[in-house]
């Protein structure tokens, strides 16, 4: 999070932003009631449960409220140096 910034959308926000910290609970729920039935660690996940790879943080502008993975701004403010 060292690295500038620019909103890929609005193309104009290199200062203000919003870190959204994305933390994945891995349940089982049941078809009728939408009650959690079993949730899942790390150590016990079903054969046919695919684990959470996103990533865990994403920025939103908070000029134009557009939200991004993080790496988005990042290249965006390279790009807009060099051009």
């Amino acid at each position: 999070m060292t690295a500038p910034y620019l909103c890929p959308s609005c193309k104009s926000n290199r200062t203000r932003f919003n870190v959204i910290e994305q933390v994945a609970t891995s349940i089982k729920k049941d078809p009728q009631t939408g009650e959690v039935v079993e949730e899942y660690t790390a150590d016990n996940v079903s054969p046919m449960h695919i684990q959470y790879k996103g990533p865990s943080v994403r920025i939103q502008c908070a000029a134009c409220g557009v939200i991004e993975e993080e790496l988005s701004f990042i290249k965006r403010a390279e790009y807009n140096q060099t051009s």
